[in-house]
């Protein structure tokens, strides 16, 4: 299967069902009274952390995402249904982000719920409107539209050990000679296009080795792989650097420290990461065996003939479990960004382009055939500040305003003079 580890979705979610107009009948109740009922909300899009998954393909192949819309009210006051939301699963490890990068969601562990779009509220029916000086309203709200925006879905792999090294240094044998994973190995550069995990298992705890992609200088700026998978390695407990004791185009005893440094540039948090120093194909170069000195702390493994992979696996697990139980496992969050909204009004040609979510809700949620909710949307309007914005702005009786969809004439009220 396919791994993509990035996606780029629309969240779509559904509109609110309209408000109903109605009026009771009965034989022998000429005077029923309103009893229009309430659309139903929107339905919303949901992302759900879920073990099964480990790639955003089925995302990335449909990335538009969206979510039912409520049902109109009826007469009788019978509410529309609510509109169904639209679920889709994730890996976890996946961190959600918006158009502007901000970081909303990290969905850490199976079960977590980020609600990508939210459904918009239903209208409300005539019925309730009535009030005891307004006893046959003849209006009802419209739906309100359900949110719609574009997110991106990054994943960071769930691991306990992340194994760092240069192409073809071996992580791919090591991770294969360590665990029941069969990534694909040859003996050329780049042989590992896609991280591959694997479960060590064995005595007690079993933990997870993620086989990062071969970096190079600069990877932190894209070069190489790039930093498209250095973000892996992020979640990893345990780094483990693999130097390549058989490379001939560099001074492998600095392997290490350069890959030390990389990670450092991409995210300096990494180079206070716990870390192990394996010295990989000793069984290769006898003579480059006999400097390990220069790394004392490196131990030497052929992942090749199983040389030294015993140790390095109780290592690793003595390391993992100490720091399991000094950490709390990894948890996800939800970020919940509040961004200011006020009133604000740009000339566009000849029109003045009213911005601000109060006033789009209220003139996308009013019937505009409707001569009494057209009156309730211009007292509304006139109640959060649009019209002495518009006024301060220069706008003068019958300049054309656009608030939403909608365009219509500026009559401002009585006592409000436009400048």
């Amino acid at each position: 299967m396919a791994f993509v580890d990035e996606a780029r979705i629309k969240a779509i979610a559904g509109a609110g069902g309209d408000g109903v107009v109605g009026f009771h009948h009965e034989p022998y109740k000429p005077k029923g009274g309103p009893d229009g009922g309430n659309g139903g909300d929107g339905g919303s899009v949901i992302l759900r952390a879920d073990g099964s998954i480990g790639t955003f393909l089925e995302v990335s192949a449909h990335p538009h995402v969206k979510a039912g819309r409520g049902g109109h009210g009826e007469g009788g006051k019978r509410n529309g249904s609510r509109g169904e939301n639209r679920v889709v699963l994730v890996p976890p490890g996946t961190v959600v982000h918006d158009e502007e990068g901000v970081l909303m969601a990290d969905l850490a562990a199976p079960g977590d719920e980020f609600v990508a779009a939210r459904g918009g509220k239903g209208g409300v029916g005539n019925a309730r409107f009535a009030t005891a000086t307004r006893r046959s309203p003849a209006f009802a709200d419209k739906g309100e539209p359900g949110e719609e925006r574009w997110l991106t879905l990054e994943l960071r792999l769930l691991a306990d050990v992340g194994l760092i090294g240069f192409p073809n240094a071996g992580k791919s044998t090591l991770i294969a000679k360590m665990s029941s994973a069969r990534p694909k190995i040859a003996d050329y550069p780049f042989t590992t296009l896609t991280p591959n995990l694997g479960v060590v298992e064995g005595a007690e705890p079993s933990f997870v080795v993620a086989d990062i992609p071969g970096l190079i200088p600069g990877a932190h700026q894209g070069k190489g792989l790039g930093h498209r998978f250095l973000r892996h390695v992020r979640r990893a407990a345990v780094l483990l650097y693999v130097i390549d004791l058989a490379a001939t185009d560099r001074d492998p005893f600095q392997d290490a420290t350069v890959l030390q440094e990389e990670l450092a540039r991409f995210d300096p948090e990494l180079a206070r990461r716990p870390a192990l120093i394996v010295a990989n194909k000793v069984d290769l170069v006898s003579d480059r065996a006999a400097e390990l000195d220069r790394i004392p702390e490196a131990l030497p493994i052929s992942a090749m003939t199983g040389q030294g992979i015993p140790e390095l696996v109780e290592l690793l697990r003595d390391e993992v479990e100490r720091i399991r139980r000094a950490a709390p496992p990894a948890v996800g969050f939800v970020r919940h960004v509040v961004r200011p909204d006020p009133v604000r009004v740009e000339r566009e040609g000849s029109t003045w382009r009213v911005w601000g979510r109060r006033a789009e809700r209220a003139v996308a949620t009013t019937d505009m055939e409707n001569e009494e909710a057209v009156a309730r949307l211009q007292r509304h309007l006139v109640s959060i500040g649009v019209e002495r914005v518009l006024a301060d702005a220069g706008a003068r009786a019958g300049d054309e305003v656009r608030i939403g969809t909608m365009t219509f004439d500026f009559e401002p009220s009585e006592g409000q003079v436009a400048r």
